[in-house]
């Protein structure tokens, strides 16, 4: 086989495979979400911390085996917000 032929065999296999690298790079970027820009409202992210706390106590009242008046303390907690 020719020189020629098997750098342009090589080639091909180097061009698709750079295409589909290329692709899948392409995909994972758009698929992912985006965190908000430096310059965003900082009301989201307080909103955020609070769901954040929120969820966690929500977690602790499921998982915990205290007694009841402690998730009725807890659940008014989360009322009060």
């Amino acid at each position: 086989m020719p020189w020629s032929v098997a750098i342009m065999v090589v080639m091909i296999v180097m061009i698709v495979t750079i295409g589909r690298v290329s692709r899948e790079k392409y995909r994972a970027e758009r698929a992912q979400p985006r965190l908000p820009d430096s310059g965003a409202d900082p009301r989201a992210y307080d909103e955020i911390r609070q769901l954040k706390e929120r969820i966690a106590v929500l977690e602790r009242v499921i998982t915990d085996q205290h007694g009841r008046s402690d998730l009725e303390r807890q659940i008014e907690e989360l009322r009060d917000r």
